[in-house]
């Protein structure tokens, strides 16, 4: 087991949505907080060789937790394929190989669910990553990911680096983008809602059919899991993160609709997609492996998520893609 509190942590996209609470994780542990770097993207573009170098060299560290992705919801995901797909594979080709030639005591990879094939049999195991082809929308983001998983195998047989690889389901909670145009469906759903009960709306628009499942996990609960891969796992078999609870999309609505107090109805739009038609991890090999399992129920984390959007309405993160002046590789990792 790998005592951070003697190490020095880069994590990059730790000021985005999910690295602010693997933060607040490695401070828990008693990790100094000068041991702790966070790339910004204003500082170091981690697309680029050069900025990538010159993170290794001002932040002279031993370990590397990667969050940072370049990633939104169904419609992002459709809008920048090759963005998404150029932006998550650079940044890990970079990050891991530079890591290795300075010889980190730990790589730790945050992969996707979106990597799994379309139609994996459910719960998704870890061993039917490779089975198939990724849904459609998101293929791009996650196959740029995947790749990362086989580059850090390489890199562990041929130059014995340690590196673990944890593959989150989807990631909701405070803090979360709640941006209309590139959020997720927790968060975009959230947002919609709330404005539709405050203007009193009669109806309100949502995608897909609802006949699609997910599965959530809350933020705080990923973040515990990807601390407790960089102190337990030292080889990259991916493990995935989840509760191991499938939700039809048309449930989790009217979980929202009651917790945000929208009175109208809910129209469908069926000529939007669903995305992937199941998603359901199977958990086994973190609680084996990490003695890692989640804590918070979906229902007391939509709470806790309302009460962060309701107390924080109007000042709600955008996020944007490539475009001139505005944000580039999204510091967070949730799916479509």
């Amino acid at each position: 087991m790998l005592d951070l509190t003697n190490e020095r942590i880069i994590v990059t996209g730790g000021a985005g949505f999910l690295g602010r609470f693997v933060r607040e994780r490695l401070l828990a542990r008693g990790v100094p907080e000068d041991a702790i770097f966070i790339p910004r993207r204003a500082d170091y573009d981690l697309t680029q060789l050069d900025a990538v170098t010159r993170m290794y060299d001002d932040a002279d560290a031993t370990v590397v937790i990667h969050l940072a992705a370049e990633v939104g919801g169904i419609g992002a995901n459709r809008d920048h394929p090759g963005r998404f797909f150029y932006a998550n594979a650079a940044m890990g080709l970079h990050l891991i190989d530079q890591g290795r030639k300075r010889g980190m005591k730990k790589f730790v990879q945050t992969g996707t669910v979106c990597a799994y094939p379309k139609h994996a049999p459910i719960p998704f195991k870890e061993e039917d990553l490779w089975n198939g082809f990724p849904e459609e929308t998101n293929a791009p983001y996650g196959v740029a990911k995947k790749a990362l998983f086989t580059m850090l195998e390489a890199y562990r047989a041929e130059y014995g680096m340690a590196s673990a690889v944890v593959v989150p389901v989807n990631l909701y909670g405070p803090h979360d983008n709640f941006d209309l145009e590139t959020s997720h469906v927790i968060p975009g759903l959230i947002r919609k809602c709330c404005e539709a009960a405050d203007r009193h709306d009669a109806e309100l628009a949502v995608w897909g059919t609802g006949t699609a499942t997910r599965e959530f996990l809350y933020v705080e609960d990923a973040a515990e899991g990807i601390v407790a891969a960089a102190e337990r796992v030292s080889e990259p078999t991916p493990i995935n993160l989840g509760t191991g609870r499938e939700v039809k999309i048309r449930d989790l609505v009217g979980m929202i609709v009651e917790l945000t107090g929208f009175e109208g109805e809910i129209a469908w739009d069926a000529s939007k997609p669903d995305g992937q038609p199941r998603r359901c991890l199977d958990t086994s090999k973190a609680e084996s492996m990490m003695n890692w399992k989640a804590g918070v129920r979906l229902e007391d984390g939509l709470e806790r998520t309302i009460d962060f959007f309701r107390r924080n309405q109007g000042d709600v993160r955008e996020v944007t893609y490539g475009r001139k002046g505005k944000r580039g590789p999204n510091t967070v990792e949730r799916e479509a």
